[in-house]
């Protein structure tokens, strides 16, 4: 047995106070979530983001994220989900509109059991969700409008048979893979036509 074991966690709600600061002084961990969490266009949170509208739609987003899982979502049946999200428009000052491209690259999946990588290097999912905040107009754009999200569902299977050990993937390569593209609310249909199963 481990001395130090994982760490439970708990969903929060935000009122949590931090301690040891007077009354006047007090902080929540709301305002910790604002300070770090408000820019929802930052690369990392925008990917956070992504994974929570995939857990969402597909009925599992009530417990907590886990950092060193090997997949980022798993549905109640069991299948596992990877998650990757992509923009045109970014948080930084851009003289063009970025280029979508999302990391496919096999990995050594963290093990929670056994607490160490896996020994092999592989994709750990049954399926990948390629998420797009598509709209390609500033002034318009909001991660928090679910219309300007597109979400692309291909089999880890077909990334495997098609791109063997490929590290990253253009938009237009995964168009031209086996696929469905779907709008929020449609994921967990489109998982299935990807699987060839009945339902989720």
């Amino acid at each position: 047995m481990s001395k130090y074991p994982a760490l439970d966690t708990s969903r929060l709600s935000g009122s949590e106070p931090f301690h040891g600061v007077d009354e006047e002084s007090r902080i929540s961990v709301l305002d910790f979530w604002q300070w770090a969490s408000s820019s929802l266009a930052a690369n990392n949170l925008r990917g956070h983001l992504a994974e929570f509208l995939v857990a969402s739609d597909l009925g599992v987003a009530n417990g907590t994220r886990e950092e060193w899982a090997s997949y980022d979502v798993c549905t109640l049946q069991g299948y596992r989900v990877e998650v990757k999200s992509a923009a045109y428009i970014q948080q930084w000052n851009q003289k063009k509109l970025s280029a979508v491209s999302y990391g496919i690259a096999p990995t050594r999946g963290w093990d929670s059991k056994l607490q160490r990588r896996a020994i092999t290097t592989q994709r750990n999912s049954d399926v990948f969700v390629f998420c797009l905040l598509a709209t390609k107009n500033q002034n318009k754009f909001d991660p928090t409008d679910l219309s300007q999200w597109q979400f692309f569902v291909v089999a880890t299977a077909e990334l495997d048979s098609e791109l063997g050990a490929q590290k990253t993937l253009s938009l237009n390569t995964l168009k031209s893979l086996q696929h469905t593209v779907c709008d929020y609310g449609e994921i967990g249909t489109a998982i299935c036509k990807e699987l060839k199963i009945e339902s989720l």
